[in-house]
């Protein structure tokens, strides 16, 4: 285990290293023009990167055992915070959505810590019940309320995207402890006409699924953003345009240094750039999935598949979206986007992954 620990803790800096890189690359224009500091973005990531070296180094001081006695402390207040976020005065509102809090010059969302919240507790909670997940009221149903309960808040925000993940990764979990297959098949097709209606009611989330399916039917409306990231990613060649000459960047490719900044690392790196990064993430997901079969104790195994797999769900679906592959969705990609709360807690995450991978 030692091996893939030092091989994951060597990734994992790689690719923050990589981020803060291509943060400052893809913003630094931006940045100029709206706030008159080119490196305005790239200060407040290293803030939160340092923020995000503090958090791993106190948590991988923690034995595991206090990580899984405080699953259901940290449970409770990712739920409260959820609920505190909803409220006028202190929830704050962006673009009709209230998933923030600011604090001073900097913002929190919730939503992040309770995903992996969520992940410690369905991992200390599969430990506690064993075999008992088979039983649907004694072991699977209150596991599948708390996931449940999670999601509803988080899409009450509202924020599809990031509910539909918990219910991914939570479910996931789930069946990888042991619960029946049927049960979790049960809940999925009776949640179906649910997740149709929340798409289809809204006219945003139905005009994001119709230009999916085509979105050179308006290129310079609805179907502006997909077909610049294609224009990104093309234009970049073999060995890309080069570090800082994105043209996509002059404010052409709305999110630039966010949700898309792959299509970014696409064009200034070419696809040698872009194959490296999905490389780095292939070891690091390959290395998690070695360690789930290797670690000792049912909490231990859990945990390491819980973070390992909510990240390459995160990432599937960030690179899936700037290549076309998915409807477009903000969610960033873990350790190169930019987004404070983003970055703190997978940056948290992969200590508690490497606790977890310690003495096997």
């Amino acid at each position: 285990m030692r091996g893939m620990r030092r091989s994951i803790f060597i990734v994992t800096m790689a690719l923050l290293v990589f981020g803060t890189v291509m943060i400052y690359s893809s913003s630094a224009i931006y940045a100029h023009e709206k706030y008159s500091d080119s490196m305005y973005f790239l200060k407040r990531h290293l803030v939160f990167l340092l923020l995000g070296f503090a958090l791993m180094a106190f948590v991988m001081s923690l034995d595991i055992s206090l990580i899984e006695r405080a699953s259901r402390p940290l449970i409770l207040i990712s739920l409260a915070l959820l609920l505190f976020v909803l409220i006028p005065g202190l929830g704050s509102a962006v673009a009709g959505a209230r998933r923030w809090f600011k604090l001073g010059g900097l913002s929190f969302q919730p939503s992040e810590l309770a995903k992996f919240a969520l992940v410690i507790y369905v991992a200390s909670y599969l430990d506690r019940k064993g075999y008992k997940i088979k039983d649907f009221f004694r072991g699977f149903m209150p596991a599948a309320t708390a996931i449940v309960f999670t999601g509803l808040l988080v899409l009450s925000q509202p924020d599809l995207g990031t509910a539909l993940s918990v219910f991914f990764i939570g479910f996931l979990m789930l069946f990888a402890g042991g619960a029946s297959i049927f049960y979790l098949g049960s809940i999925v097709l009776a949640g179906l006409p649910f997740i149709y209606y929340l798409i289809w009611s809204v006219p945003c989330r139905r005009k994001r699924i119709l230009v999916f399916l085509d979105p050179w039917r308006d290129p310079e409306g609805a179907g502006f953003q997909i077909v610049q990231s294609f224009i990104a990613l093309g234009s970049g060649g073999v060995l890309g345009a080069g570090l800082g000459q994105s043209a996509q960047k002059l404010f052409y490719l709305p999110e630039s240094h966010t949700d898309f900044i792959f299509s970014i690392i696409g064009e200034e790196l070419g696809f040698l750039g872009a194959a490296s990064l999905v490389l780095l993430f292939g070891v690091f997901i390959w290395q998690g999935m070695r360690a789930f079969f290797l670690a000792g104790g049912v909490f231990k195994k859990m945990l390491v598949f819980g973070i390992t797999s909510m990240i390459a769900f995160e990432v599937l679906v960030n690179i899936g979206v700037s290549s076309g592959l998915f409807p477009t969705k903000g969610m960033p990609l873990p350790f190169i986007s930019y987004g404070g709360s983003s970055l703190v807690f997978h940056m948290a995450a992969v200590a508690i992954l490497l606790n977890a991978m310690r003495d096997g």
